[in-house]
């Protein structure tokens, strides 16, 4: 197993009495994958920051990371008066990579790291990010499946099957081709679900907005909701309910894969690629 620390073995930032914003830039990583003519698994997880993956020609992953990190504003004890605080901000990353799996993190909770990463186009990626700002991908190639809690999700130009969900952020995503007979998910809490699919695209769409619409240049054959459900439990003191199903069930394109759009709050797009 390879596995890189950046630790931040050097103090690099000087803070005075006010509160101030550090910056550290790491100097860019490159792992390679132990059999780099099959695709690996990039696994990410970070508990603040941004992460940018970009496909790119080359065969490594490449890492660049840049640590912001800012103080506090408090009263000093009596001891550090006339005395400057130095802090670290080095990064924390690892780095591990083992049977074509590559694993990146933070061992520094306090700091929000920056990633961006170069991965070869095809390349499987699962990332989870809690409190970001963004999740990006572009022009990837593989299965996809990606968590952003607290900010947004966009998907540009990527190919293969995605698994996406904001809870407090939109989801975007553009498909430049989808891999058949594979089920993909679209989810949002907050925000705007907004998905970009090939015309020929085959599926069986489950779609769904609590507080907003739905909306589509697809030519959807539109199915019947299932029945609804009835739960009666008052002759042992509970209680009587109706459960309407409130999904719009359709096919685009005759039918395939199970396809889910949904938000609690915002608006479902599902739109065609234009010529």
């Amino acid at each position: 197993m390879k596995r890189i620390y950046l630790t931040g073995f050097a103090i690099t930032a000087l803070f005075l009495a006010c509160a101030i914003s550090a910056f550290a830039q790491d100097s860019p990583i490159t792992v390679s994958f132990t059999d780099p003519s099959r695709p690996g698994l990039l696994k990410v997880n970070l508990l603040q920051g941004n992460v940018t993956i970009k496909a790119y020609a080359g065969k490594d992953v490449v890492i660049q990371s840049k640590t912001r990190t800012g103080r506090r504003d408090r009263r000093q004890p009596a001891e550090f008066q006339g005395l400057k605080r130095l802090e670290a901000v080095a990064s924390g990353l690892s780095i591990e990579e083992e049977n074509n799996v590559m694993s990146v993190g933070s061992s520094r909770m306090s700091n929000s790291i920056d990633l961006e990463i170069q991965v070869p186009a095809r390349t499987n990626l699962k990332i989870g990010l809690m409190n970001g700002d963004e999740l990006i991908v572009l022009g990837v190639d593989g299965d996809i499946d990606v968590t952003n809690n607290n900010g947004d999700v966009t998907l540009t130009d990527v190919a293969g099957t995605v698994l996406a969900h904001s809870m407090n952020g939109k989801v975007l995503a553009t498909l430049k081709r989808v891999t058949p007979q594979k089920p993909m998910s679209f989810t949002s809490m907050n925000g705007n679900v907004d998905v970009t699919l090939p015309p020929d695209t085959k599926a069986n769409l489950k779609l769904r907005s609590e507080n907003g619409d739905v909306w589509t240049d697809f030519d959807v054959q539109v199915k019947p909701n299932a029945p609804a459900t009835v739960e009666d439990s008052r002759r042992s003191g509970g209680r009587f309910r109706i459960n309407v199903d409130r999904n719009v069930l359709g096919a685009i394109n005759g039918g395939g894969p199970d396809f889910e759009l949904r938000t609690m709050n915002g608006s479902v797009y599902i739109r065609k690629t234009k010529p």
